[in-house]
């Protein structure tokens, strides 16, 4: 067997953007360098590593709901039209399917969690392969960065609902108890899990009830709204109470169950839910919701359009 030297992998590394462990595996396997280029491009090594750069703030939101669990998932490509993609939007769905199949065992549920912790997880519908090899595999199928950005299992309820807007673009999903389990079967229950997972969809809370909204951030909105209330030159007796108000309107908009359902706004979620309960007969807890919107807090590039072009006739 030849020897694999440090500049021989370097020079495999530069070629083909593979890490170096990737790139010292294939030189072993093959030591002509033109065959490790090849077995990495077959990999899918070399077209992922080469992408790794680049930014992916497009994508989408997959959910998939069995056996009393939910799982959440987020999956960023490079560009809209490949979120579009049947096969991208298929291996979203597999990883959602991933997070309720494999993560019952080793995701801590109810904990948004960054997705790199799929990636050596065994892929369920094929154990011979991890969830990074499956990605590295679309990635040179598809030409593009993917990046698993985060997850969510819910788990511990017996109702859940869920709701895709645009495609993928936003997901939510709602996780209630029920304590009649025959009554936890029945479609108006599973009827309100989705109207719910539509409205948190739509509304966007930061919280479930103004108990759960930290004391930091009430706080800022406390002095933003102050500082508003002293701009408009409202007697120095009343700003108290004024703020005091606002507030109240505050966590009337942000948390969910004093948020009015978006398809009556004359009953909050909590009068729906409590009149859910009285219609079912038994007694109904909302437990935890999850929201992703595509992107959020990914700064995406802006590229100049002349350079763009010019980047491309450069090629």
């Amino acid at each position: 067997m030849a020897q694999i030297t440090a500049e021989m992998v370097r020079d495999l590394r530069e070629k083909t953007g593979a890490g170096m462990m990737d790139c010292k595996k294939a030189l072993t396997e093959y030591a002509d360098i033109d065959a490790a280029i090849k077995y990495l491009r077959e990999k899918g090594l070399a077209s992922a590593a080469k992408k790794a750069g680049r930014i992916a703030s497009e994508g989408l939101v997959a959910i998939f709901t069995k056996d009393n669990a939910a799982g959440i998932v987020e999956v960023n490509c490079e560009t809209d039209f490949v979120a579009r993609n049947p096969e991208f939007q298929k291996l979203a769905s597999d990883l959602a399917q991933q997070v309720v199949v494999a993560g019952k065992s080793t995701l801590k549920a109810g904990e948004i969690t960054l997705g790199e912790v799929l990636l050596k997880q065994p892929f369920f519908n094929d154990s011979s392969k991890t969830v990074e090899a499956l990605i590295n595999e679309k990635v040179a199928t598809i030409d593009e960065k993917i990046v698993v950005r985060r997850l969510m299992l819910l788990l511990g309820g017996n109702v859940y609902g869920s709701y895709l807007h645009s495609g993928g673009s936003i997901g939510a999903a709602v996780e209630l108890t029920v304590d009649n389990a025959q009554k936890a079967e029945s479609d108006t229950l599973k009827t309100l899990a989705k109207d719910l997972a539509m409205h948190v969809a739509a509304a966007a809370p930061l919280a479930m009830s103004r108990a759960d909204v930290d004391a930091q951030t009430i706080a800022a909105e406390r002095e933003i709204l102050l500082k508003q209330v002293l701009e408009q030159k409202k007697p120095e007796a009343i700003l108290n109470r004024i703020v005091d108000g606002r507030i109240e309107k505050y966590f009337s908009e942000v948390c969910l169950l004093e948020q009015k359902f978006v398809k009556d706004p004359d009953t909050t979620i909590a009068q729906l839910i409590e009149k859910a309960s009285k219609e079912a007969g038994a007694a109904i807890t909302l437990n935890q919701f999850i929201r992703f919107k595509v992107g959020e807090g990914i700064e995406k590039k802006a590229d100049d359009f002349v350079q763009e072009v010019a980047k491309i006739a450069s090629c």
